[in-house]
């Protein structure tokens, strides 16, 4: 089952059901947080590797991949109040990428992932929001500077936490990417999987 598919029916059993418990860690993203190409995404993408974690430290907390391929900030956006119908404790925001590589404005992108932090709060002051940096390659110059500062003001600006660079140890290194060279590999997944608990299993363990 594609990931957003399986949002739209987790979406759908979690307003049927009353019960409180496990809590909701929300991966909003696009084609990484989908696990785009890759043989069995909803097994093999980062999110699905997370629950596993999750799972094997007896964490109660259910994990939701609402990743969307080709997905930009201002798409983000417009989709955030429909994902929003169901609760949420921890929310990952995993977007920016595709709007780097179009070379559309920072100043845009950042009013936007502002946008959707403002509509998570809204819906739950106390949920917890975790932003996941990306970065532009180098021969893109001062673009790439200042694409990869918005995400450590955003987190600062909203009291959030920070994953310094979700593709960390995976960006540029071929053997853990699709011949796209954009999108990672099964093996590539765990990596980032890897380097995203170290952010996330200590703040789901206080």
């Amino acid at each position: 089952m594609k990931p957003f598919l399986a949002f739209v029916l987790a979406l759908f059993l979690a307003e049927a059901s009353s019960a409180a418990e496990p809590r909701t860690v929300l991966f909003f993203g696009d084609s990484l947080t989908a696990g785009y190409g890759l043989e069995d995404a909803s097994t093999q993408a980062f999110p699905s590797l997370i629950q596993q974690k999750i799972t094997d430290a007896g964490l109660p907390y259910h994990v939701i991949n609402a990743g969307l391929s080709g997905e930009t900030t201002a798409g983000g956006l417009r989709r955030i109040d429909w994902i929003l119908r169901m609760p949420v404790e921890v929310f990952v925001l995993e977007l920016g990428g595709n709007d780097g590589l179009r070379g559309l404005p920072v100043e845009a992108s950042v009013k936007n992932l502002q946008g959707i932090i403002d509509k998570v709060r809204a819906k739950n002051p106390s949920v917890k929001v975790v932003v996941a940096g990306m970065k532009m390659p180098s021969n893109m110059g001062a673009y790439a500077t200042e694409f990869a500062s918005m995400y450590p003001a955003l987190v600062r600006d909203n009291n959030a936490v920070l994953i310094p660079f979700l593709l960390e140890g995976v960006g540029g290194h071929s053997p853990l990417n699709q011949p796209d060279g954009i999108h990672p590999t099964a093996e590539g997944h765990k990596r980032i999987a890897e380097t995203i608990w170290k952010t996330l299993g200590p703040l789901l363990n206080r």
